[in-house]
């Protein structure tokens, strides 16, 4: 089962992994980025799953050595990323921001991306056009950047991470405006990565995305660690929290009534001719409230849910039960 907000700062009561986050904080003056973040993760997919400003992008810098962490500790393959130049040149980063030059061709930006790594020779050539491979942009390795569409630019950035065969990938945000084909191909690739030992942790704000990207989960927002599982757990903590449902009819009163009387309603609103419902028990409500319009003889004009969302669940963990 997945931890819970209750628990959740103590998700890591062992910290040992290819990549270890121990009490991290990060402050940007009075604004507070990061919260006493701890998690381990080792070789394979992850997923750090949460909103815009979560906190997830601070976190990558940090990992990477880009910027210090005000408080606790990071260890990426045991060393401190920020000190150790041996283990930064064993990281592979996707950064979110489309940080290309237009004026070089695909095959030129993954090669300089090769020699800012240390590699020289005929040994960028050939890593370059392996990087090029992975991400099925070989064909068109020779037109500039500058020509390519969104998901194009995405697969150059992935390439360029890839280029100096590092041990852990950090990718932030790969998948967006990625085409569906080329989505399922990215994803196949990151799996295939983790499973020839590499770590990877692929940040997303997307619930369906993390569906795809594997079974070990990290859940952040407003700067912390809210919960930890496989999508499946996260799925049953959607199913599991109180639902908010709006209910239209043209009798909202007798209605409202009787959802309260059946016990299958906790709060409950009325707003100009509509049903506001709060409910624990979301499929029970969908199979009666026919039923019940039925036996009334009322017309139910809508039935729809008003935090069906990933926000909605963020919010709910942060919160708490």
């Amino acid at each position: 089962m997945p931890t819970t907000p209750h628990d959740a700062v103590a998700v890591a009561t062992t910290l040992d992994g290819m990549i270890t986050v121990d009490n991290v904080s990060k402050f940007f003056g009075s604004v507070v980025a990061v919260s006493d973040v701890s998690f381990a993760i080792d070789a394979g997919v992850t997923a750090l799953l949460g909103p815009n400003g979560a906190g997830k992008s601070t976190l990558f810098r940090m990992m990477c050595g880009l910027t210090p962490a005000s408080r606790g500790e990071l260890r990426v393959l045991g060393a401190d990323p920020r000190a150790d130049l041996d283990v930064r040149g064993s990281i592979g980063l996707v950064p979110q921001q489309d940080a290309l030059f237009d004026h070089l061709s695909a095959r030129q930006f993954v090669s300089l991306a090769a020699e800012t790594q240390g590699l020289s020779g005929d040994d960028v050539a050939a890593a370059g056009d392996w990087a090029l491979e992975q991400v099925d942009l070989a064909a068109v390795g020779s037109k500039t950047v500058g020509q390519f569409s969104k998901g194009m630019r995405q697969r150059v950035k992935v390439a360029a991470a890839l280029v100096h065969d590092p041990k852990v990938l950090i990718l932030d945000e790969p998948l967006t405006g990625l085409d569906p084909v080329q989505r399922r191909r990215m994803i196949a690739l990151f799996h295939s990565l983790g499973d020839q030992g590499r770590c990877v942790l692929v940040s997303s704000h997307v619930l369906d995305e993390v569906a795809r990207l594997g079974s070990n989960v990290l859940v952040v927002a407003q700067g912390r660690l809210i919960a930890r599982g496989d999508y499946r757990d996260l799925r049953e903590l959607m199913d599991d929290r109180p639902h908010r449902i709006r209910i239209g009819s043209n009798e909202p009163r007798r209605l409202a009534t009787v959802l309260v009387d059946r016990g299958l309603v906790t709060a409950l609103s009325l707003d100009d001719g509509e049903v506001i419902v709060d409910t624990l028990d979301i499929d029970t409500l969908g199979r009666q409230i026919a039923t019940i319009a039925l036996e009334l003889g009322v017309r139910l004009t809508e039935i729809n849910p008003l935090d069906d969302d990933l926000e909605s669940v963020f919010r709910y963990l942060v919160e708490g039960r």
